[in-house]
């Protein structure tokens, strides 16, 4: 536990089908009552049901692709920069910290924060931006809704089943990943608001019944928190590697800026890639530390009995307080201006989209090109299931692999330099 992180006094019990799992909530997601498997199977003797999940989730072809797909900065620029693959893993230790405090399922959390990223395309956000606005006739793109389709779907590695036939608890925590995402009469909020629910998504809903319109349970929340913890804090040190700003450009942030101080006053003389090191640590501790404190003090006001309760709830659980939540806005201000929005990283983002676009047009247009295992030869002509497996190729490729096909194809290829 953290030493200044609040202590959680929660009542907790034993899972008495496995005695060896650590203590949890009466709030958190139990393995007992787990809403099981799409297909059932025997459980595993020496595993509880969640911690299967992320082992499989681990051993799978999709999250080893993680490695070469990019987190902010392309994978040939430099070895110390996150891909998704450390970023996952990242998330993944931060989640389990908070889940120990809060006495929530630690192998659960680890495996939503896992998976979480696993719908990625190549080059990040931009070839999302890329995937999705050449497919829109088809649906567009979304990588939540990916995440699902490659879990649950194009994973092949077992003898009875398609994907790897996760527990609904980790499922559901990945595609609530940004909260809810229809109101309670049906309609679609947030990002895409105003419009048609997607075929894809309809037809999860009615297959595994998420509950679309409700919360996530508390270790989907913790996943998902661990990812705004992970990237607000190595975006700043990736940022600095990169050299898109100076350390005191940091000044822009105060509080920020007061931990910098308060460093360079403890350790005098000290290297400045110390500072970045010792400003992530405590940067981490602080934030955990306080969605550990508002988290308690929300789950004293509703008092929830279950992870039902948790769902069920009018807002998240697992939060920032509002006092923190204006500080951590600066700094996303911050990174947005100085990293994302960055001239030089627009520029290979901009290469990068062109890229993905180019690959789907070619494909949309000679599905006959597409590699055996994706080929449409046995689906006529339905353009419809032609664009899904145009989508799934190339969804899930990895930076290199785009780049080197993309050299096959066309006369010129971006740099992405």
């Amino acid at each position: 536990m953290l030493s200044n992180s609040p202590v959680v006094n929660f009542p907790v019990k034993a899972n008495s089908r496995f005695p060896d799992e650590p203590q949890i909530a009466p709030f958190a997601s139990s393995c007992e009552r787990s809403r099981g498997r799409l297909i059932a199977e025997d459980l595993c003797p020496t595993r509880s049901p969640f911690a299967r999940d992320r082992d499989r989730i681990t051993h799978s072809n999709a999250f080893r692709r993680l490695n070469y797909k990019t987190q902010v900065f392309i994978y040939h620029e430099g070895d110390h920069f996150r891909s998704r693959l450390t970023h996952s893993l990242e998330v993944a230790q931060i989640a389990r910290s908070i889940a120990h405090i809060l006495h929530l399922d630690e192998d659960l959390c680890e495996a939503i924060s896992l998976a979480h990223d696993i719908g990625h395309t190549p080059f990040g956000h931009a070839g999302e931006r890329a995937l999705s606005r050449a497919l829109e006739g088809f649906g567009g793109f979304d990588h939540n809704i990916q995440t699902l389709r490659a879990l649950t779907n194009l994973e092949k590695r077992y003898a009875q089943f398609d994907g790897l036939n996760l527990s609904w608890e980790t499922l559901e925590g990945l595609i609530k990943h940004n909260g809810p995402l229809i109101d309670r009469q049906g309609d679609m909020i947030g990002d895409h608001a105003g419009s048609n629910m997607p075929e894809m998504l309809r037809w999860y809903e009615l297959k595994f019944g998420f509950g679309l319109h409700q919360q996530a349970g508390p270790e989907g929340q913790v996943a998902a928190i661990a990812d705004d913890i992970a990237y607000n804090n190595h975006d700043i040190d990736d940022g600095l590697r990169a050299n898109l700003f100076e350390l005191d450009d940091l000044q822009e942030v105060p509080f920020v800026w007061d931990m910098v101080t308060q460093i360079r006053t403890d350790y005098k003389g000290i290297e400045a890639s110390r500072v970045v090191f010792e400003l992530n640590r405590r940067l981490i501790s602080l934030m955990i530390s306080d969605v550990c404190a508002e988290t308690a003090r929300r789950l004293d006001e509703i008092n929830p009995l279950s992870s039902d309760a948790v769902r069920e709830a009018d807002t998240q659980v697992i939060a920032f307080s509002s006092e923190f939540t204006l500080k951590l806005d600066q700094l996303r201000a911050f990174l947005h201006c100085r990293v994302y929005r960055h001239k030089r990283v627009m520029a290979i983002m901009r290469d990068a989209e062109t890229v993905v676009e180019d690959l789907v047009m070619h494909y949309l247009k000679r599905p006959q090109d597409l590699p055996n295992d994706w080929s449409c030869a046995q689906i006529g002509g339905n353009n419809n299931l032609c664009a899904e497996r145009v989508r799934d190729f190339i969804a899930g490729m990895t930076d290199r692999y785009a780049i080197d096909l993309h050299r096959s194809l066309f006369d010129v290829t971006p740099k992405l330099r």
